[in-house]
C-alpha cells in the first residue's frame, strides 16, 4: 500500500500502527506528519464534491479528513475516472482493524459478526422468496453487519446495497464514520424494532427511554443522564455486544425447577437442538457457532455479572439482583406457556389431524421454519414465540411492563386460549371424518408418543440440571 501511494502522488509515506493511531515510519524518510492531502487526493474531493456532493461533505465533516484518511487508503488507487468507478476497492473490516484493533476484537467475538452467517444458516432463509431475503428490504438488510467473505463483499458492492457492507458501517455511517451518531440509541433502532425485535419499542417505552426523550426536547446542552442501548450493551465502547439470556432466550445446563426444565426442554426440542432422547443435534452445533443460546452456565453468568455492573453504575445493587430475578421469572412464565403451545400442536401431528413439517424427524414443530404454508394453529405458535415471547422477554429487562405484560405474556396466554379452542374444532373435525390432512387413528391403534408431553418428555439430567454436565 505504500509503494502504491508513492506511484500515486504522495510524496511522504506513513503508516498507522493498529490500534494505537501512533505515526511511525514505513521504511521511508519523513520529518513531519503532512499537514495537508496531497494532490491526488484534492483531485478525489474536486471530482466528487460534482459526482457525489453528499459523500465528500460526509467525509470533509469526519476525523478521517484530518487524520489524513484519505480516499486511496480505503479505496485503493486503481480508480481515477468516471470510465473506470468498479476499480475502486470496496471497503473491508480489515481496514478499520487497522487503526481500531481494540473495537475489532470486540466485534468479532460479539453476536454482530455472525449475523450474516445466520442469515443463510438458519432454515427459515431457505424457504423465502428472494425479496424477501435479498435487497434493501429483505432480512440481509440487516444481518449485512455480520462478516462477509470477499467475494460477497464484492457483490454487494457491485449491487449498491448501501449499509453494513464494510460491517463497520452498519453503525458508522459512510463515509462520516461519527462515533456520536453511533452512540445514539436510533442506530440501533433501524435492526431492532417492530413485531419480531420490538426492542427499540421497548426501550422507548421504559423509563429510560422516556428520561431520554424529554432531555432531546429539552435541548440540553450539558452531559446527559439517561441511558441509551449503547449505555449498557456497548459499556465504555465495548463492541462485542452480547446479553445473558441471548437470542432465543434458552440456556443450559437446565433449572432445578422441575416444571421449568420440562417446559425449557420442550422448547429446545422445538428448536431442534436436541432429539426426544436428549441427545445434541447438528443444530444443536449450528446455533452454538453462530452464538444464539447460551449453553454453558459460564457463558451466561459471565455475561449476567457483566450486565449487573452495568446496572449498578446508577442502581443499588440489591435493586439490580432483584430485578433481574424478576425478569427470570417472567422468562420462566414465558417458557411454560410457550411449551403448552408446542405440546398442543405436537400432539395433533401425533394423532395424524394435522401433517407435521417435512424436515422435523418426528412429530414436532420445528420453531426455525415459521416462513412456510401451515395452518391457522401453527400460525398463532410462530407468534407466540417470535412476537410475544420476545416482547416479554425484552421488557422484562428493559423496564416496560407494557411489553412484559400486556403485549408479552397476557398476549401469549391469549393466543393459547384460541389455540385451544382451534384444536378442538380439528379434533371435531377429525372425529367426523374431516381431519384437516391425513385422517384419524384407526380404533385401536396407539398414538406415536412425541416426546413433548410435560413429564414424558426428556429428564432434566439428560442435558444438565444444577451442577450436573450441560451440552457442550
Amino acid at each position: 500500500m505504500a509503494r502504491r501511494l508513492i506511484a500515486n502522488g504522495y510524496s511522504r509515506v506513513y503508516a498507522l500502527k493498529g490500534g494505537w493511531r501512533e505515526w511511525v515510519q514505513a521504511d521511508y524518510p519523513y520529518e513531519e506528519k503532512p499537514s495537508e492531502q496531497p494532490a491526488v487526493v484534492q483531485g478525489c474531493v474536486d471530482c466528487h464534491e460534482k459526482a457525489t456532493p453528499a459523500v465528500v461533505e460526509d467525509w470533509q465533516r469526519s476525523k478521517h479528513s484530518t487524520n489524513m484518511v484519505s480516499c486511496l487508503l480505503c479505496h485503493g488507487a486503481e480508480h481515477s475516472s468516471e470510465k473506470d468507478v468498479d476499480k475502486a476497492a470496496p471497503v473491508r473490516p480489515e481496514l478499520c482493524v487497522m487503526c481500531h484493533e481494540a473495537q475489532g476484537r470486540q466485534f468479532s467475538a460479539g453476536k454482530h459478526a455472525l449475523a450474516w452467517k445466520a442469515a443463510d444458516a438458519l432454515p427459515w432463509a431457505h424457504w423465502q422468496s428472494m425479496a424477501q431475503i435479498e435487497g434493501a428490504r429483505g432480512c440481509r438488510n440487516c444481518h449485512r453487519i455480520g462478516f462477509k467473505a470477499p467475494e460477497e463483499i464484492r457483490r454487494l458492492r457491485k449491487e449498491r446495497l448501501g449499509p453494513g457492507i464494510a460491517s463497520c458501517d452498519g453503525c458508522h455511517s459512510r463515509h462520516a464514520f461519527s462515533t456520536i451518531e453511533a452512540r445514539r440509541p436510533e442506530t440501533c433502532r433501524g435492526c431492532h424494532s417492530g413485531p419480531d425485535q420490538p426492542l427499540w419499542e421497548v426501550y422507548a417505552s421504559s423509563k429510560h427511554g422516556i428520561r431520554r426523550s424529554m432531555e432531546e426536547m429539552a435541548e440540553q446542552t450539558g452531559a446527559r443522564q439517561a441511558p441509551t442501548c449503547q449505555t449498557c450493551h456497548m459499556e465504555g465502547g465495548d463492541h462485542e455486544v452480547r446479553a445473558p439470556w441471548g437470542f432465543f432466550a434458552v440456556r443450559l445446563p437446565l433449572p432445578d425447577d422441575r416444571e421449568w426444565s420440562s417446559a425449557r426442554t420442550t422448547i429446545l426440542q422445538a428448536l431442534g437442538m436436541v432429539d426426544f432422547k436428549g441427545n445434541p443435534t447438528e443444530r444443536h452445533a449450528l446455533l452454538k457457532e453462530l452464538d444464539m443460546a447460551r449453553l454453558t452456565r459460564e457463558s451466561w453468568q459471565g455475561t449476567r455479572e457483566k450486565t449487573a455492573k452495568s446496572c449498578s453504575n446508577c442502581h443499588p445493587s440489591d435493586l439490580v439482583a432483584r430485578t433481574l430475578e424478576q425478569g427470570d421469572k417472567v422468562v420462566r412464565k414465558a417458557d411454560l406457556l410457550l411449551s403448552q403451545a408446542i405440546r398442543m400442536v405436537s400432539e395433533l401431528y401425533a394423532d395424524r389431524i394435522l401433517k407435521p413439517p417435512a424436515q422435523s424427524p418426528g412429530p414436532c414443530i420445528d420453531l426455525l421454519s415459521p416462513h412456510r404454508a401451515r395452518t391457522e394453529i401453527e400460525e398463532r405458535l410462530y407468534a407466540v414465540f417470535l412476537q410475544h415471547r420476545r416482547a416479554a422477554v425484552a421488557g422484562a429487562f428493559h423496564g416496560s411492563p407494557d411489553h412484559a405484560y400486556v403485549k408479552g405474556l397476557d398476549a401469549m396466554a391469549r393466543e393459547l386460549a384460541l389455540m385451544r379452542a382451534e384444536a378442538e374444532r380439528l379434533r371435531r373435525g377429525a372425529r367426523g371424518g374431516q381431519s384437516s390432512n391425513q385422517g384419524q387413528n384407526k380404533p385401536g391403534e396407539q398414538r406415536e408418543r412425541s416426546g413433548l408431553e410435560g413429564d414424558a418428555g426428556i429428564e432434566p439430567a439428560t442435558f444438565g440440571s444444577g451442577d450436573q454436565r450441560s451440552i457442550h
